[in-house]
């Protein structure tokens, strides 16, 4: 488990408020004074607009937020910021074409962007040296080049950190999952996860991308027997292909408190109860994107009685989706979420609220509670981080912004990660996942409406049981 000292909410802000600020201005360099070159930096942010499946809208717009704010600013270190955007459109063919937009333009970084189309955006990027800073960590290549640099622990840390969390309040477990190759290394990071503590592995329920109709899965997952008259264990039951969840997206079901497991250090665990009561029911979760919802409408259908509480990792149940389905009196009021950054009314936020209240006021896509904003606001905070490293009058190109990434010792970000070092001293024995240098998750709950931290768990450090998986990439 991470080890870090609770700040208290005005020291928070006074700390989010400061870094906000440095990242702006070099704490020092006076914006479009004389320390800047005049030059024009050009990134992209991709993501997936108005697909049947996962939609990643935030993103973009979170990007030209950005780029609105810093040029109001005095740019980057006095270089003018374009941001492009591109439609990646959930498809290996967009994922390519907004990476051939990228090197057209002559982007110096393609940053905080999603797709799970890894190898079709990847392979173009590294021929043309353009490093991928802060994706969403939904595509195994993101943990496996060295010009990725990720600034979560993507699906990996969210997965292995649900098993965690459902590890110590359920006595059996269902994954209902894409049927996709994203899909298929779900279960092996979940089951990481709930091998640590103790469980056994997850049913492995596989589902449809764009199925409008959930209903054989949310039996299955209800009663653990395959609807599919073809089907026969219970464990990997084949149902209709899946969608390419959203980067952190799943969804579980937890009947009782957590029960304290020697997984975790934490000070102050949530009490338990009795031994005979604590995990003495089913959970189910489910890793579906956007069409989490709709499983889970017809999960709730099929549960009249409504005896499994459910839960889900950031992506899948996010706040907005709490508030549209009727805020403190929603059906996923009690779920478990397995989250990578802290709750969104943390202080440390203050900054990137801001951003959005004065550039993105008129963007209703533009979400402070939308992991994809957060993750996009991150990772424009370490490219303006990194570029603040360079000399006034420097020119900077594709392959010395990913050189100095690589060499660069830990990038802050407001305290929202840890800091980022992608250093080859700082690459962790993840089979599969080289890459990954930030395997921090956070658990919340759906409390009174809103994703709070979930009582008695700290923020844990993924890394060391996913040392422990098996291969999954």
């Amino acid at each position: 488990m991470t080890n870090h000292r609770r700040a208290t909410p005005l020291s928070r802000l006074l700390i989010a408020t400061v870094t906000g600020a440095c990242l702006t201005t070099a704490c020092g360099v006076v914006p479009g004074g004389t320390g800047g070159s005049g030059d024009t930096l050009t990134v992209m942010t991709f993501a997936p607009i108005g697909t049947k499946a996962t939609n990643m809208a935030g993103m973009p717009g979170m990007a030209k937020a950005y780029e609105r704010w810093v040029n109001a600013n005095g740019g980057i270190k006095g270089r003018k910021l374009r941001v492009l955007t591109c439609n990646e459109k959930n498809t290996a063919t967009g994922a390519a074409d907004c990476a051939r937009k990228a090197i057209t333009e002559k982007a110096v970084a393609v940053v905080g962007s999603y797709s799970q189309h890894g190898r079709a955006f990847m392979a173009p990027l590294e021929a043309e040296g353009i490093p991928f800073i802060g994706g969403y960590g939904v595509s195994a290549e993101e943990f496996q080049s060295t010009l990725s640099f990720p600034v979560n622990g993507g699906q990996p840390a969210l997965l292995a950190g649900a098993g965690h969390q459902l590890g110590k309040a359920c006595s059996q477990v269902s994954l209902v999952r894409p049927d996709t190759l994203a899909g298929d290394t779900m279960p092996v990071l979940l089951n990481a996860g709930l091998k640590a503590n103790g469980m056994p592995e997850a049913d492995d329920i596989r589902a449809a991308e764009d199925s409008a109709d959930f209903k054989p899965q949310a039996r299955e997952a209800l009663t653990g027997t395959p609807s599919a008259p073809a089907a026969t264990p219970s464990t990997t039951p084949a149902a209709n292909p899946a969608p390419p969840s959203a980067p952190s997206a799943s969804a579980s079901a937890s009947a009782s408190p957590p029960k304290e497991t020697k997984e975790t250090k934490d000070p102050k665990p949530a009490k338990a109860p009795a031994a005979d009561t604590a995990k003495d029911k089913s959970c189910v979760t489910a890793v579906l994107g956007e069409r989490t919802e709709i499983f889970f409408d017809a999960f709730r259908r099929v549960d009249t009685q409504h005896k499994t509480q459910i839960s889900s990792v950031l992506g899948s149940i996010s706040q907005a989706l709490v508030d549209r389905t009727g805020g403190k009196e929603s059906p996923f009021e009690g779920a478990y979420v397995t989250s990578w950054y802290p709750v969104s009314t943390d202080p440390l936020w203050a900054p990137m609220r801001k951003v959005i209240s004065e550039q993105a006021f008129g963007d209703d896509t533009v979400d402070p509670d939308d992991s994809g904003a957060q993750t996009t606001w991150i990772a424009y905070s370490v490219l303006n981080q990194i570029v603040q490293r360079f000399k006034s009058d420097e020119d900077i190109t594709a392959r010395k912004l990913g050189r100095a990434l690589n060499q660069s010792p830990g990038v802050q970000t407001g305290n929202l990660t840890p800091d980022l070092s992608w250093r080859y001293q700082d690459m962790r024995a993840v089979a599969g996942f080289p890459r990954l240098v930030n395997g921090r998750v956070s658990f919340q709950t759906v409390q009174a409406g809103r994703l709070v931290a979930q009582l008695g768990e700290q923020n844990l450090d993924m890394t060391p049981t996913l040392e422990q998986a098996p291969r999954s990439a």
